[in-house]
């Protein structure tokens, strides 16, 4: 789509038979909101989005390493699809009992299905790409994965000496026979299927040998030689699959036997897990047993080479109690998410250039923060802008002695935490300090319940909320005591008080002294912390107990204006749509004349463009170097409309499961730095935008005949450059 046709549409609505504006409410019979025709089914969708990932390591406007980075993105993702997803529907088939269909009509043998045949035409444009494309390219830079056979004598002299000094003495064979029972294979973990026959009695062997994770998988062949100072970052680098090195030295592990065949695989297993409410009378002690056991979960994928015989194959899929739907064949190297290791090597002619954040004079580390915040609302826009005056609001409150309580949500922290340091020392610095950590967020379970320990120790109040709801939000409050009285700091994010994804993701944090704002999180943290039915605040909508009520409204209001004969939209940025509630609402809205613009970076359930249902609802998809993550929804026409943030995509989870907030950002300053910054470099990209059809298919942006191409991020990029330097000029 040209940038022109796309600036029009974001003020018009989108285009309808030839027309510019939003099509008038049809005089037809009630539209049937439950047929299941009108979705899209929730898993494929997801595909979708994974397969525009994929998409990205094709674009040759990315430099070489980061298309490879893009790469093992996509099958990073398919992991964790796998862990989760999959081994959910998995689950539904156990449940003979429950008879489910999902929104879109398909029960849970047929998404199987249907995930089957996409991933594996996906795999395969993956291997072809990695194959075809990547590694010749990267060839030509002098970056090689090398296979066995291409080594000359003198290298695999040396990658044996390797072999038999850093890998023989990590490794162990294990045969499978009526002594040895199969062995139990870890998740995500590469192995070697080797058999093998006594050259004496002609009996054939079986083994499994573990590809060690604690080793690198690709293994830089400069490094074999204990005396040789190292590779150039700039120079030619060579790579050797710890697999293969494996496989070339069978003898030194299994001396004296004839070594038939070697075969590569790798095992998924359920990594999910659920916390009844009656069982959680220690939620701490709970998640860690679940977290021990889930390493043991059921083996929900196998991905063999292609080429393995038929016997072995069969002797995976009964050992591992799995079907033959199970099984994913690739020509290529398995456990793609390891090429990561070379797709972030230093040569800053194959990467993006470096990016740093900005940083306002006004908010610089020593600044006091808490003078800039009362002297008006402050945005911050991560990670365009540095997430450091977040840290810096921490500090100045871990160390103020005025500063009397803290209190904050923390859902992904990271294993190197300083927002977590500030707490410890303002507890250290006998302030009250009140937690709430979220010991469930999912593979961040470990660091959080090491975090949780921490805090306590040091003397801060931790809770961890009921078992069956997840505490997403992301709020802190600090309590001051500023003259004769007590003021309340509020920081308020779409994104996670994590210092290591502020730099990957995109999102917005509002710090404000509005005192409607201090008094809503008091309630809030009271809620967490205690027992409360409250259900609904002056500013904050919270869920779940009113925030999606709340969106409903606001979606039903617009339905309303536009019956009337008044302007009505509807801007939505966020992650997942999946609720059917909102979903209906959005069709509802649609009918009745709402110009409705919905920006979904993942899955999107609703089918845009249906005559007489969603012809006045666009949906496009947007990716790039950074993740887009920020949850931004806008009620009502130019000059007239509501701007909210929100920790919650509109997904089921998040409305009714999770504990999440939105807030209105109302300094008439802050919500044109939004127009600027995140409503209209949308829908200016014409290089990495998707704009997707009601068959649930992404049509990628191209620029018109003259254009340059051009992606909302460096878009935005630019535009914060513009107003940081307009803020250092005032200053």
């Amino acid at each position: 789509m040209s940038t022109h046709r796309a600036q029009a549409e974001a003020e018009t609505g989108p285009a309808d038979d030839g027309q510019t504006g939003p099509a008038p409410a049809p005089d037809a019979a009630p539209i049937d909101l439950a047929n299941p025709s009108l979705y899209i089914n929730r898993e494929t969708s997801w595909l979708a989005f994974n397969a525009r990932v994929l998409d990205e390591a094709l674009d040759p406007r990315w430099p070489l390493l980061e298309r490879l980075k893009f790469l093992a993105i996509y099958a990073s993702n398919l992991d964790e699809f796998f862990m989760i997803r999959v081994s959910g529907l998995h689950g539904q088939l156990e449940a003979a009992a429950l008879v489910e269909t999902s929104p879109d009509g398909l029960s849970a043998r047929e998404q199987l299905a249907r995930i089957g045949q996409l991933i594996r035409r996906q795999l395969a444009a993956a291997a072809a790409l990695l194959a075809g494309d990547l590694l010749p390219a990267l060839a030509e830079h002098g970056i090689r994965i090398r296979d066995w056979e291409s080594l000359d004598s003198e290298t695999r002299r040396l990658a044996r000496k390797y072999f038999r000094r850093s890998v023989f003495p990590v490794v162990t064979p294990l045969a499978v026979d009526p002594g040895h029972p199969f062995p139990f294979l870890s998740n995500l973990s590469v192995s070697l299927a080797v058999e093998a026959r006594d050259p004496d009695t002609k009996e054939r062997k079986f083994a499994r040998i573990k590809v060690p994770e604690i080793l690198p998988r690709f293994i830089p062949l400069e490094t074999l030689d204990p005396g040789h100072p190292g590779g150039d970052s700039d120079g030619p680098r060579d790579f050797l699959p710890l697999e293969q090195l494996l496989a070339a030295n069978l003898d030194e592990l299994f001396p004296g036997m004839e070594i038939l065949g070697t075969y590569p695989f790798r095992v998924t297993r359920d990594m999910d897990y659920d916390i009844l409410e009656d069982e959680a009378h220690d939620l701490l002690s709970i998640v860690d047993r679940e977290v021990r056991r889930r390493r043991f979960g059921a083996c929900v994928r196998l991905e063999v080479s292609a080429g393995i015989p038929e016997r072995v194959r069969r002797l995976l899929i009964e050992k591992l109690a799995i079907d033959d739907e199970d099984v994913y064949e690739s020509t290529g190297p398995l456990g793609l998410r390891a090429l990561m290791s070379i797709a972030t090597l230093s040569r800053p002619a194959l990467r993006d250039p470096p990016f740093i954040s900005r940083l306002p004079a006004p908010l610089e580390d020593k600044a006091d923060i808490f003078a800039i915040v009362r002297a008006g609302d402050v945005l911050l826009h991560h990670p365009y802008d540095s997430f450091s005056p977040v840290l810096s609001f921490l500090r100045q409150a871990a160390d103020d002695p005025d500063v009397l309580a803290i209190k904050m949500t923390l859902y992904r922290t990271g294993a190197n935490a300083e927002v977590v340091r500030s707490l410890i020392r303002a507890a250290e610095n006998h302030k009250q300090v009140a937690v709430s950590i979220e010991i469930k967020a999912r593979f961040d379970e470990e660091n959080n319940m090491a975090w949780a320990r921490a805090l306590e120790h040091a003397g801060a109040h931790v809770f961890y909320g009921r078992a069956e709801l997840k505490t997403h939000a992301k709020a802190t409050l600090v309590v001051r005591r500023e003259g004769e009285g007590l003021r309340r700091y509020v920081h308020l994010s779409t994104g996670n008080y994590n210092e290591s994804t502020s730099r990957l993701y995109t999102d917005l944090g509002l710090l404000t002294v509005d005192p409607e704002f201090g008094e809503d999180l008091s309630e809030f943290f009271n809620g967490l912390s205690g027992f409360s039915k409250k259900a609904r605040h002056r500013k904050l909508a919270v869920a779940p107990t009113a925030l999606a009520d709340v969106l409903v409204a606001k979606i039903d209001a617009q339905a309303d204006r536009a019956r009337a004969g008044q302007p009505a939209a509807i801007f939505a940025k966020m992650n997942a749509l999946v609720d059917v509630h909102i979903i209906q609402a959005l069709y509802r809205a649609s009918v009745a004349g709402v110009a409705i613009t919905l920006c979904i970076r993942g899955i999107c359930c609703l089918r845009p463009g249906i005559p007489g249902v969603s012809q006045n609802i666009r949906v496009l998809s947007i990716l790039g170097r950074f993740l887009e993550h920020e949850r931004v929804f806008v009620f009502g026409p130019h000059g007239e409309e509501e701007i909210l943030l929100a920790s919650a995509d509109w997904m089921p989870r998040n409305l009714h499961r999770r504990v999440e907030v939105m807030f209105p950002v109302e300094a008439e300053t802050l919500r044109e730095q939004i127009r600027r910054e995140v409503l209209e470099p949308i829908f200016s990209d014409n290089a990495h935008a998707y704009d997707m059809n009601a068959e649930g298919d992404y049509l990628r942006r191209t620029p018109a005949e003259g254009d340059p191409a051009r992606g909302a991020q460096a878009e935005v990029f630019e535009r914060v450059v513009r107003r940081t330097l307009h803020l250092v000029a005032k200053t």
